[in-house]
């Protein structure tokens, strides 16, 4: 087997990978390096029929690729949309997701008849893309029981915008949300919390969280 073979196998493989991929960023990003392989394997071979067909693919994935990251902190993309602690779609959504989210989330338990609890749901358009929970603490604390965005939008992190509008804390009387105890993979860095301990706080009486870059 030539080189040659090898990059139009390996072009081919990432094609069939990108393919499997649940993370629609993931996804776009594989596709377009299999294509880019696949254009190059192709052109030195002269079959163009197919480096025109990797070609309108790889700029099919740029097109999508640039429509998802550009809009990602878009608030004309996301909505975030408070329902009951008790609301039967809520109940369904944490059942459906159950599995993943105590992949994520392993201390997870929700309890919705303890008073003062609250819940969000993420949404893009009419797809539920993730699930906020909290309930108040001591000292004006609003403690995050479940922050959860499906894979498909995981990359994308659409839960942050429960916290860029800190409103939904502050009018509840809240000056302080603290992350969900033992969350793997926390991504409140970036959004203004500061760690303490095994987890993550944002106080809400100092600045409002800013937009990322």
């Amino acid at each position: 087997m030539s080189w040659l073979d090898v990059v139009g196998w390996a072009g081919s493989a990432l094609l069939v990978w990108s393919l499997v991929q649940a993370r629609i960023v993931r996804l776009r990003a594989l596709n377009l390096v299999g294509c880019l392989v696949l254009i190059g394997y192709n052109a030195a071979l002269a079959v163009w029929p197919m480096v025109g067909l990797n070609v309108v693919l790889a700029v099919i994935n740029l097109w999508y690729l640039r429509g998802m990251l550009a809009t990602r902190h878009d608030e004309a993309t996301y909505q975030v949309v408070e329902v009951g602690v008790d609301d039967a779609f809520l109940a369904h959504t944490l059942r459906v997701h159950a599995t993943d989210i105590a992949r994520f989330n392993p201390d997870f338990r929700w309890t919705p008849d303890v008073p003062r609890r609250s819940a969000f749901l993420v949404v893009r358009a009419e797809e539920v893309v993730g699930v906020v929970l909290a309930h108040a603490e001591p000292d004006d604390v609003a403690q995050i029981d479940l922050d959860y965005v499906i894979e498909r939008y995981r990359d994308l992190t659409p839960g942050e915008f429960v916290y860029r509008r800190s409103s939904l804390f502050t009018d509840r009387g809240f000056r302080r949300v603290v992350s969900p105890p033992g969350m793997v993979a926390p991504y409140y860095g970036r959004l203004g919390f500061r760690p303490v301990a095994d987890r993550w706080v944002l106080d809400l009486t100092a600045t409002a969280v800013s937009d990322p870059a």
